[in-house]
């Protein structure tokens, strides 16, 4: 059958991104050569200074503090108040060497004190802290006993322990409540690629990128909200968190793509600082091994996003604009968006302030588990949380039979759900909690890399981290016991299959037993394997793959077919699937992408490629198609050919050497029956 193509211009929009100052301000890659003035008193983050301190005896002489500005000459005093960071201000040649470089390194400070929440004293004090700790071996979880906590176990195609539809469809009923956040702080280095991940394609067969996919589901909540309630113009706003490595980047994919069709006044970007890393036990700062007028500096981790909307007046922002959810996502797994709104609907459901999404989880597993941390002496400190793998053995261990993270015999998995890292918080107890003394700074830790037993030197500089999953923690300091903090769990092929690993990795995990490599490969493969299951619920005749039907493709085990791609504007629902597939049969070789709101599809035979995509106002039933061309397929990469980086990752690219394309943006109802032809029905 001819392809047919109707195509309707769209109005070109200019971007307008709201740009606010960081929670944890931004660090300038370059400093001024020229002290910066200011009238403001010497002041110290924590404590006053008074520049009457600064004489002969200070380690810094006064005429080096002369060639600096106010602000760097309190970094500077504050440093020499700690014979831990003696080694940055020590042994300064005389004035007239070096100048530019000591102005630097004093803007530098300057900036990492003013950027985190107390200054730098509040960050050597809480360094200092934790790092002794870790080297004592301290047990945070001493005082607590590990319990599977309450939540709910979902199913797409299986019994779960609550209705699938019904939890869905209750969500659906608040999608139009909702804000969208996005954690996007990281370069896709671990993947092999120098640029960043939300770039990257989620498929070869639509090369669309993970930015334009969340922004697609988005803009279907939207659509199907609008439905639902009978409201006009629903708009769900999107937060955006970068770092200083992807903000440029994320601005200029935003810019070259018209917002991929959202509002300028939906999108706002707020952009985490990094924080100073650390040498020693002592939480000395690491200076730059080639340049000794620079800190080293390294990410503060995801669990910055709290303290950045509170700062921005995002949160109290949307409470205004009634907004009764905020939906955190990770920037690759774009299974997760499946889990987004039966979540929902679990929290409306439960009551829940918190819900994390989860999956089964192995024991033993490297993946952390949600737990319910009960205290054993004070009922008001205990809470809800994340616990890491290499914690929760232990802490288990000490308890009930003493056998540690094992599985439950009749479900083969480990009694406590895998944390996926993707989180449904309900807006009201979210506002309380960041209101709160701590202001969304969620508790950090600490994790060297000691070079011996003795726990005092370091293999390279470590730092204080924080991880957004760790929010609990201030929800039970503000809120008690009132804090109601629960999980959803769905089966893995449902929600989680994260692009984190290079190609490389990949395949040496392979080659050790690992089902689940996490490459750009094994990512996309896991995307048609999951719509293979959708279109087989649905009734239609698909085959779908098992771990026996891998074949390997770039040293990566991948589904053989068929590529299934069903966009957002397709389904975002259980329902959606079984209103508009309707019979029909797909081959293992086919490849398949449907787009549309109004679109219907009865009784297709394929054997080939089909692309079908309908505009919002396209109402189009396919019935009896059948469709025979040569199709699309994956070739490996041969090592001297000239690919693109962000394909070459995937050891693979595909070749499309036939299609049958419809492209109907026309307001109308049409058909395309058993002939092919695209005919308007009125």
């Amino acid at each position: 059958p001819p392809s047919t193509m109707r195509i309707s211009c769209a109005a070109g929009g200019l971007l307008l991104l709201l740009t606010t100052a960081s929670a944890f301000g931004t660090v300038s890659p370059n400093y001024s050569s020229l002290p910066r003035k200011t009238a403001s008193p010497t002041f110290i983050r924590g404590g006053r200074l008074h520049a009457s301190t600064v004489d002969e005896t200070t380690m810094v002489s006064t005429e080096n503090l002369a060639l600096l500005s106010k602000r760097g000459q309190e970094a500077i005093l504050l440093l020499q108040q700690d014979k831990a960071q003696h080694h940055v201000v020590a042994d300064w040649p005389a004035p007239g060497t070096e100048d530019d470089g000591k102005i630097r390194l004093a803007e530098q400070l300057a900036d990492l004190n003013d950027s985190y929440p107390g200054g730098l004293t509040a960050y050597l004090t809480k360094a200092k802290r934790l790092l002794k700790e870790s080297a004592d071996g301290t047990n945070p979880f001493s005082d607590y006993q590990a319990l599977v906590p309450e939540g709910e176990h979902l199913s797409f195609d299986q019994e779960g322990t609550m209705d699938f539809n019904e939890a869905e469809q209750l969500g659906l009923t608040g999608i139009a409540d909702v804000a969208l956040v996005l954690v996007a702080g990281g370069l896709g280095e671990r993947l092999g690629y120098s640029g960043i991940k939300l770039s990257l394609e989620t498929n070869l067969c639509t090369g669309k990128s993970y930015l334009a996919f969340y922004i697609h589901y988005l803009q279907a909540m939207q659509y199907v909200a609008e439905i639902k309630t009978g409201r006009k113009n629903v708009k769900i706003p999107l937060a955006i968190m970068t770092s200083g490595d992807t903000d440029g980047p994320t601005r200029e994919l935003l810019t070259k793509n018209h917002n991929f069709g959202l509002d300028d006044d939906q999108i706002t970007i707020v952009m985490q600082d990094k924080v100073a890393a650390l040498k020693d036990g002592n939480a000395g700062l690491a200076l730059d091994d080639n340049d000794r007028w620079s800190v080293q500096t390294k990410p503060h981790g995801h669990g910055d996003v709290h303290h950045l909307l509170y700062r921005e007046g995002l949160v109290s922002k949307w409470q205004k604009e009634g907004k009764k959810y905020v939906i955190f996502l990770q920037d690759t797994n774009a299974l997760v968006i499946n889990s987004i709104i039966p979540t929902l609907g679990v929290s409306m459901k439960k009551g829940f302030d918190m819900n994390s999404i989860c999956i089964p989880r192995l024991a033993g597993e490297a993946a952390g588990a949600i737990t319910r941390l009960e205290h054993k002496t004070d009922p008001d400190k205990s809470l809800v949380i994340n616990v890491e793998y290499n914690q929760l053995d232990p802490l288990l261990r000490t308890q009930g039979d003493c056998k540690g993270d094992v599985a439950d015999p009749e479900t083969g998995y480990s009694p406590f759900p895998g944390n996926a890292n993707n989180i449904v918080i309900e807006m009201d107890a979210y506002a309380k909690t960041l209101r709160g003394e701590d202001r969304g700074v969620v508790v950090e830790f600490v994790n060297p890399k000691y070079k011996d037993d003795s726990r005092t030197e370091f293999k390279k500089p470590t730092r204080l981290e924080c991880m957004m999953q760790d929010i609990p923690k201030l929800f039970q300091k503000e809120m008690g016991k009132e804090a109601n903090i629960g999980f959803t769990m769905f089966d893995r092929w449902f929600t989680f299959s994260p692009a984190k690993n290079s190609l490389e990795s990949g395949i040496e995990a392979v080659s050790k037993g690992s089902l689940a490599p996490g490459t750009m490969s094994s990512a996309e493969s896991d995307k048609y394997i999951q719509n293979q299951r959708k279109l087989k619920f649905a009734g239609m005749d698909v085959p779908v793959t098992t771990e026996k039907d891998l074949v390997t493709i770039g040293g990566i085990p991948v589904t053989p077919g068929p590529r299934i791609i069903l966009c957002p504007a397709f389904t975002i629902s259980q329902q959606e699937i079984l209103d508009k597939i309707q019979g029909g049969k797909i081959t293992q070789r086919s490849s398949l992408v449907l787009e549309g709101h109004n679109l219907v599809v009865k009784n297709l035979d394929l054997d080939g490629a089909l692309v079908i995509r309908a505009g919002p106002n396209s109402h189009v039933t396919v019935d009896g198609l059948r469709v025979r061309n040569d199709g699309w397929e994956l070739k490996e990469i041969p090592e001297d050919a000239d690919i693109p980086e962000s394909v070459r990752i995937r050891g693979y690219t595909m070749a499309k050497n036939d299609s049958t394309i419809y492209i109907i943006k026309e307001p109308g109802n049409f058909l395309i029956g058993p002939d092919g032809e695209l005919k308007k029905l009125d």
